[in-house]
């Protein structure tokens, strides 16, 4: 890419986008003045390998303005999530971790689990990144302390407990058959349990338990007996790497041969609770500062951030890395506003450097810490190990993020189709996988396509279309098309993926079950993931489709951005596309007959042998007389008849 004139750049923070000759965005950047971080650019030396490839492929640049540095990063956070440039470092896995909920403020709370931690006075405890594991621990909790399972709604409206109190699980807040006040004792032990002080709740349970012992009272002292062993199971899970406890964020490095991975483990009130880990391809250690500085970017902009993120180190500003010559620029204008000198800048130069020499401007840490501080509501601070508790959390992390690099390496290893197979238990790499899409368009011209993949790409000559009658029920179409494949016979898929749920999937199990074929090949289907409404979430840079199989009630836990799964959204992707063709296709067919039929001595049999002859409006138009009479059954005499009024076909 050539460099661009200066004086066509902004000299305002804000965010720049390169894009390559098809308008592909492929790198997103924030400068806090555009103009010197985008010329930094094109400087003759001294620029990574990833940079220099970025421009070798890039074709355009554009500009997006702001009104200051915290805006550009927070609008630079929300670009690369929307377009997961190719040149970014793009945190694939940024799903929503589970939290539990517990809103003190009400008489009655309730232990919830939800994604997103809001300013609402609740108290929030977690992440929790298994929701299998939060599940869990959700159930221990309720079996050890009985709190309310219904929601607000139902609790007003219930004139009976539930089964939960006949249960032992639920004091019946709903029928007024405890206070406020007991109710909250429970609440108490809850939220000591979830913050990480279990020695003392330990302590005073085992002394209830006792007392209740001594007083006879054995059906209390058994409810206390199962409440210490709830704790101490939960307890057994975490590690206590705090003795004085606090909340914070460790995150670890590890360069591998082809890679780097990161790990980030969670220590809530001393205790480590959850770790994650990530790995990117390609990448080397010269990467590792842009990796630090846009992982805790990327990250806690969906996550609600501890007060204290720790990293291995702290790398420099992405900004002084390419921009050493525009900041020894800036510093000469600094210097004369200090002693009072006249200064022959720009305004906006002038004005930087009087900020420079009061100290206004912020590194990219301060920065990005009081991003963070914003959106947790109180202080957060980025810093480096500074004991030798904060470096074994650092250790623990690292050591993550080395587990993580081997087994995306030893992944590498296997083949797709052989990875595939693993996720999806299939008794051996599916070689032949057949997708099926239905589309239609108000119940009419009800197509089913079917896509062919074998040995991992796409076999077009083998791509079918099934004209199904006409009907809106996509359950119903599907039992038919099922027919209809077995009529078609061999060669049979390894696999069939179904674009659709459980429903759908139940559905073709159903059919293969009436044709006595159950088991002929290997199911799966392929959902649309969920959004905050339970709706199907359909925005752009969605990566986290649902895949059900048979004899499961769940989707499998494929990783969101794994390979596995998406190769699966590639083959029902190309499927869709071939479905709504050949539907739009059907659905010109038919309108276009409709057209013909209307000419006068044109009917069905003319129009549709007309149709399956040119397939379009212009085609006909464009017909020769010697293309009529080729038509069987059109002679001379009506092949000119035929050209005269498909000339006027509008």
């Amino acid at each position: 890419m050539q460099k661009p004139d200066s004086a066509t750049i902004p000299q305002a923070p804000g965010v720049y986008l390169y894009k390559d000759d098809r308008g592909r965005v492929i790198y997103v950047g924030k400068a806090r003045i555009l103009r010197r971080r985008v010329l930094s650019y094109f400087r003759p030396e001294g620029l990574p390998a990833k940079t220099r490839a970025m421009l070798a492929h890039a074709a355009s640049l554009e500009y997006l303005t702001t009104t200051s540095e915290k805006e550009a990063l927070l609008l630079e956070a929300s670009l690369i999530k929307k377009y997961r440039p190719h040149y970014n470092i793009v945190l694939r896995d940024d799903k929503q971790y589970v939290l539990f909920r517990l809103n003190l403020k009400h008489p009655f709370p309730r232990l919830e689990t939800v994604r997103r931690a809001r300013r609402d006075g609740a108290r929030y405890f977690g992440p929790f990144t298994s929701a299998l594991a939060a599940r869990e621990t959700w159930k221990i909790l309720h079996r050890a302390f009985a709190l309310r399972r219904c929601s607000d709604r139902a609790m007003k409206n219930r004139v009976r407990p539930c089964l939960y109190h006949f249960m032992g699980q639920c004091p019946a807040p709903c029928m007024g058959l405890i206070t406020p006040q007991a109710y909250h004792e429970a609440v108490h032990k809850v939220c000591e349990l979830l913050q990480g002080r279990a020695v003392p709740l330990l302590r005073e349970l085992r002394a209830e338990m006792d007392q209740a012992a001594e007083e006879l009272e054995f059906e209390k002292a058994a409810i206390l007996r199962d409440q210490i062993r709830a704790v101490e199971c939960t307890v057994e899970r975490q590690a206590a790497v705090l003795p004085g406890g606090g909340d914070m964020d460790a995150i670890g490095l590890f360069p591998a041969g082809k890679g780097l991975a990161l790990g980030i483990v969670f220590v809530r009130n001393g205790a480590v609770t959850d770790g994650r880990a990530f790995y990117w391809p390609g990448l080397s250690f010269e990467d590792a500062p842009e990796l630090l500085w846009s992982f805790v970017s990327q990250y806690y902009s969906q996550a609600t951030p501890p007060p204290r993120v720790l990293l291995p180190w702290l790398p420099p500003d992405l900004d002084s890395g390419l921009d050493d010559n525009a900041d020894s620029e800036a510093q000469e204008p600094a210097q004369a506003a200090r002693h009072g000198q006249d200064l022959p800048a720009a305004p906006d130069r002038v004005e930087e450097a009087a900020q420079a020499a009061n100290g206004a401007l912020l590194s990219g840490r301060e920065l990005l810490e009081q991003t963070l501080a914003d959106r947790r509501g109180g202080p957060v601070r980025i810093v480096p190990p500074q004991h030798a508790a904060d470096n074994r959390l650092i250790d623990i992390a690292q050591s993550n993020a080395r587990e993580e690099a081997r087994r995306c390496q030893n992944q590498d290893e296997l083949s797709i189709l052989e990875r595939l197979a693993a996720a999806l238990r299939l008794p051996a790499a599916p070689r032949r996988i057949e997708c099926v899409d239905v589309s239609h368009t108000g119940g009419r011209q009800t197509r089913v396509g079917l896509v062919v993949f074998e040995d991992d790409r796409p076999s077009r000559s083998q791509y079918r279309a099934f004209a199904m009658p006409d009907s809106g029920d996509d359950y119903a179409t599907l039992h038919g098309w099922i027919a209809r494949r077995l009529e078609s016979g061999p060669p049979w898929p390894d696999l069939l993926l179904i674009d659709g749920g459980r429903a759908q999937l139940a559905v073709i199990q159903r059919a293969l079950a009436e044709a006595g074929q159950e088991g002929l090949f290997s199911l799966a289907a392929i959902a649309k993931a969920r959004d905050e409404h339970g709706q199907a979430d359909r925005r752009a840079g969605n990566v986290a489709d649902r895949i059900f199989v048979p004899g499961r009630a769940n989707p499998l836990p494929l990783r969101e951005g794994g390979p596995e799964l998406l190769f699966l959204q590639n083959v029902r992707d190309a499927t869709h596309r071939f479905a709504i063709g050949r539907h739009r296709r059907a659905r010109s067919g038919a309108a276009l007959s409709g057209e013909l039929m209307r000419l006068p001595g044109i009917g069905p049999a003319t129009a549709r042998m007309l149709w399956e002859k040119f397939e379009s409006v212009e085609a006909m138009r464009a017909a020769t007389l010697a293309d009529l009479r080729s038509l069987p059954g059109i002679g001379k005499a009506r092949a000119a008849i035929l050209l005269e009024k498909l000339k006027n076909l509008s």
